[in-house]
């Protein structure tokens, strides 16, 4: 089930975001270990200007998104969760004009790693998926207190 708090925290930290601003991700509704995300169509995101696919590099972006955060959604504590492994398993072609959404479960936490998947689909087709990932991400636990400005819209201006 959704939870509003944990979905407003993890908007706050992924939509200011410079790539995730540029890209027009958005939080969709976040809950221990899980994220969803959204990435509407917009011309600036297409790969093949005669198909008017969106580029592989934009979807590998959105799946790494909601994997990284799903890995800190899984957590009682904030903690950074750099990428340590990314695989994207590209199964079609994005249709031109819809709305992309990523799906991701933190399925594994260690002390050290947390491990994740995701799918990619179009809203109205997910027994469609566009892509599928698997990833892990390393756990870092800040020292002190987090000054999140750091992380906000300010430090990537």
């Amino acid at each position: 089930m959704t939870d509003p708090a944990l979905t407003d925290f993890i908007r706050q930290l992924v939509e200011p975001l410079k790539h995730c601003k540029a890209l027009g991700i958005q939080v969709i509704a976040a809950e221990k270990y899980k994220l969803t995300l959204a990435l509407p169509y917009k011309d600036a995101l297409i790969g093949n200007s005669d198909t008017g696919v969106i580029h592989g590099g934009v979807l590998t972006t959105l799946l790494d998104t909601a994997c990284g955060f799903a890995s800190v959604a899984a957590l009682d504590e904030f903690e950074l969760a750099p990428t340590l492994d990314l695989r994207i398993d590209y199964m079609r072609p994005a249709t031109p004009h819809k709305t992309v959404i990523a799906e991701a479960l933190a399925f594994s936490v260690t002390t050290s790693v947390i491990f994740s998947r995701a799918l990619a689909f179009h809203e109205d087709e997910r027994d469609k998926p566009i892509a599928g990932c698997t990833a892990s991400f390393m756990r870092l636990k800040p020292k002190g207190q987090v000054d999140f400005e750091k992380f906000g819209a300010a430090s990537y201006e």
